[in-house]
């Protein structure tokens, strides 16, 4: 079982296509569409939304997201008529529909918990610039030129300023630089399976100053062919990353 999903929105076939969208990122998720009013009309329908909740959430919760006022006003009430237990592990986010619902699925699609699903959610709706943009250097995070053909580098030297923190007590940063080959580069669905990957990671791992966990983050740096994707960890699984990282990039995402 995981966190569930419901999107709630006055159009049917927005909620739809949400959820299509959605659904993408996160095989295993429910995503439960809730839109439109009962005859197929514009508006919301308390008795859809409810419905959905029942069935996005399997034991695990579920978090809701509504795209204008008065259909989170709806989605509030809902939430209010259910059961003191299940109400409990129920959430309405304070999030942008879309670009929330991708983030909150790919959460719920690694195991997270409500909270953390939760949170998710409302992080995509501030998502900073990356520090200094797309890397386009041939360099790694420890400003060494990366192997030729895209190989990664292993440093115990301190990374440059976009991964200050990464060092502490003495441990080794894993590093690499890869160019992107695949036409569409870290797009959407790559930016959730690298998202996945990493989150799965006992290190902290980022990718041109992002956190490599955060779907959204690494959506924002919009990395497109020919650019240059670096990766610094640390951790247990630090070496992992790059490995799983050199390998994603080699295969183009699968996209190839």
């Amino acid at each position: 079982m995981s966190v569930g999903l419901v999107i709630v929105s006055h159009s049917g076939k927005l909620a739809e296509g949400v959820v299509e969208l959605a659904a993408q990122m996160a095989a295993d998720v429910t995503i439960v569409p809730a839109g439109g009013t009962d005859d197929g009309g514009i508006g919301t329908s308390l008795e859809k939304i409810s419905a959905a909740i029942s069935e996005a959430d399997t034991g695990d919760g579920a978090v809701l997201l509504a795209d204008l006022g008065s259909a989170v006003m709806t989605a509030e009430t809902a939430v209010e008529f259910l059961d003191d237990e299940q109400r409990g592990r129920v959430r309405l986010a304070d999030a942008p529909l879309v670009e929330g619902a991708v983030a909150a699925a790919v959460a719920a699609q690694t195991g997270r918990a409500l909270a953390a699903v939760l949170q998710e959610a409302e992080s995509a709706g501030a998502v900073p610039a990356p520090s200094g943009g797309a890397a386009t250097g041939g360099q790694d995070a420890a400003g060494k030129a990366s192997q030729p053909g895209g190989q990664s580098t292993a440093s115990s030297e301190d990374p440059d300023d976009d991964f200050d923190g990464l060092d502490a007590d003495g441990e080794g940063v894993h590093t690499g630089s890869w160019e992107l080959i695949n036409p569409a580069g870290l797009h959407a669905r790559p930016a959730a399976a690298v998202a996945q990957a990493m989150s799965d990671l006992d290190a902290e791992v980022r990718i041109n100053g992002v956190d490599a966990k955060s779907v959204m983050l690494l959506m924002s740096l919009g990395l497109g062919q020919g650019q240059t994707l670096t990766l610094a960890a640390r951790g247990p699984d630090a070496a992992r990353a790059v490995e799983i990282m050199a390998l994603e990039v080699r295969n183009g995402f699968g996209e190839i």
